[in-house]
Order: C-alpha cells, then sequence, then structure tokens
C-alpha cells in the first residue's frame, strides 16, 4: 500500500522536474523532498527518477507508479470533496482563486467586508498569475474572466456574471499637452510577454514604435500615470484613476464575461454558496463599471 505523503512529493517531484520546484510547491525545504522520494524508493525497490544537470527524469519504474499514483490522487480528491459538500456550517476555510487584478482593484473592499460579515470563516485569497486547479481542490471558488463558456470544463459549476471591457489610456497632463499642440509621438506600454493587443488602436494621438515594457501590471499603471505613454487597461482601473484618461478616437473591447464557479459537491456547502451568492451582487453592481459606462470617454 502506498503512503499517501510519499506519493504527494513523488507526484510533485514528476510534475515539476525537480526537486526544487517541488519543494516549493509543496512548501518545503529541498531535504524534506530528497528524504521522502529516498523512503518512497526503498519501499518499492526501485528508482522512480534519474539524476540530470537539467533536472529529474521520471524512470521507466517511475512511469508505472505514476500513472497508479494519478488514480491514487483522484480518488483521494473525489473523497474530499464529497465530505466537503456535506459541511454546511459557516465554519472553516474558504479559498478563492482571482487574478491579482481583480482581486487589488476591484474585489478586496468586498472580500474584506465579507470576512467581517462572517468571522467564523477562514478566507484565503489567492491572487496570483496562474489561476488554482478547482478540481485538484486548489481552491473552492473561481472568479475568472472567460471568453467562451464552451472552454470551461464540464465538471464545473458556472454563475455568469457582467461582461468586462477595456480601453486605451494615458496620463491627464500628457492628453493636455497632446491637445496644446506637443508634437511628439507617444509611447505604448506594454506588458512584456503580450506586446499591443490586435484590437487597440491609438486613436488619434500619435504614437512611436519604440515601446516601454514592463513585466507586471502595477508598473504598467504607474507607467501610465507618469506620462511615459498610452497602454490597453480593463476600463474598471483605467476610469478610477483620475490622473488617467481615454485616448481620443480609440475603441473599447470586450475581454470576456466574469464568471463565479465552483466544483462539485463543493458548491453545495453553506460557506460557499454565502460568498457565491454575496459575490454575484456586487458585480451586478459593478456592471456599468466593468462594461467602461461609468464615465464619459474624453
Amino acid at each position: 500500500m502506498f503512503d499517501w505523503d510519499n506519493v504527494r512529493y513523488f507526484l510533485a517531484v514528476a510534475r515539476g522536474g525537480s526537486v526544487r520546484a517541488a519543494a516549493e510547491r509543496l512548501g518545503v525545504n529541498h531535504s524534506t523532498v530528497l528524504r521522502r522520494i529516498a523512503q518512497f524508493e526503498e519501499r518499492l525497490g526501485a528508482h522512480l527518477f534519474e539524476k540530470l544537470p537539467s533536472g529529474y527524469r521520471i524512470t521507466a519504474a517511475g512511469e508505472e507508479v505514476l500513472e497508479a499514483a494519478e488514480l491514487m490522487e483522484a480518488s483521494s480528491h473525489q473523497l474530499e470533496t464529497r465530505v466537503f459538500g456535506r459541511d454546511q456550517s459557516v465554519r472553516g476555510l474558504l479559498r478563492v482563486t482571482l487574478t491579482p487584478t481583480l482581486a487589488t482593484h476591484l474585489l478586496m473592499p468586498d472580500l474584506a467586508e465579507f470576512a467581517r460579515l462572517h468571522p467564523d470563516i477562514e478566507m484565503e485569497i489567492l491572487s496570483f498569475g496562474e489561476l488554482a486547479n478547482l478540481t485538484n481542490r486548489e481552491a473552492d471558488v473561481a472568479i475568472r474572466v472567460v471568453y467562451d463558456r464552451k472552454t470551461l470544463p464540464l465538471n464545473l459549476h458556472g454563475l455568469k456574471g457582467p461582461d468586462l471591457f477595456s480601453g486605451v489610456y494615458m496620463s491627464r497632463d500628457r492628453l493636455a499637452a497632446w491637445h496644446a499642440g506637443e508634437p511628439d509621438p507617444i509611447r505604448w506600454i506594454v506588458i512584456s510577454t503580450h506586446g499591443i493587443p490586435d484590437w487597440a488602436r491609438q486613436g488619434e494621438v500619435p504614437t512611436t514604435g519604440v515601446p516601454f515594457r514592463t513585466t507586471d501590471g502595477a508598473a504598467q499603471i504607474v507607467a501610465a500615470r507618469e506620462g511615459l505613454g498610452i497602454t490597453t487597461l480593463p476600463c474598471f482601473i483605467g476610469d478610477a484613476y483620475l490622473l488617467l484618461a481615454r485616448v481620443p478616437g480609440s475603441d473599447l473591447h470586450m475581454q470576456g464575461t466574469l464568471w463565479l464557479l465552483t466544483q462539485g459537491e463543493a458548491r453545495k456547502t453553506k460557506r460557499v454558496r454565502i460568498f457565491t451568492e454575496f459575490v454575484s451582487r456586487r458585480l451586478a453592481a459593478y456592471a456599468p463599471l466593468l462594461a467602461g459606462l461609468s464615465v464619459s470617454p474624453e
């Protein structure tokens, strides 16, 4: 019989390709991962990984173990989900995954209010670039921007929210200078990995072919506020900053629809249900802001 703890470490190394990646994923140190893998290999009497300069490569024996380990993991998740679904208390842990942009610029006041209304619910907000996996119980609720509902897994239960639009923005000071006759073209500010979206037009303001690149959204906003260039932002961000204005002649673009997503039995729990109902009401109130209708274009 496999020791589930050792299986978790084995799966983390197999998926991460290195001990370091596995340690970061599991929140333990490097030596703990090595010790657990050694114990697992000793118990099975087989080498599961081949150590290479580039990381760890799974062996033929490891491939056989991997198939059984993934079935064991799926059964464990299914059991946890069924037990979790019968928990109707408003106590315990509630994990919510959403993008940093939605957390920081839109929903954090609402999440804080929900936490004040329900002090016995332990809130864990997972706001990072890669959204947590609901199927693997990495989170209980996901708030996601979805362009096509058909792309979502069939096992997710969805509560549809408002549509989300983006626009093209620049600093009000730089816009005023352009209105006053400033001839110099302005740069595009772009996230390094994305570039200028196909839908974006600079409108009436001339731009240069030399971009200003940042690696994160927070720096992108500050750069625009400082008058470094024009950039695309969700309307709920761009319209909220008094130092920013929409670029004349530019268009709005629908990014997708906000969905509140839950999985399986988890959605039947009282704390998940009251949270999704609470956030759904708040998102509905934000619909004009999300659609770029809260202000008039310059």
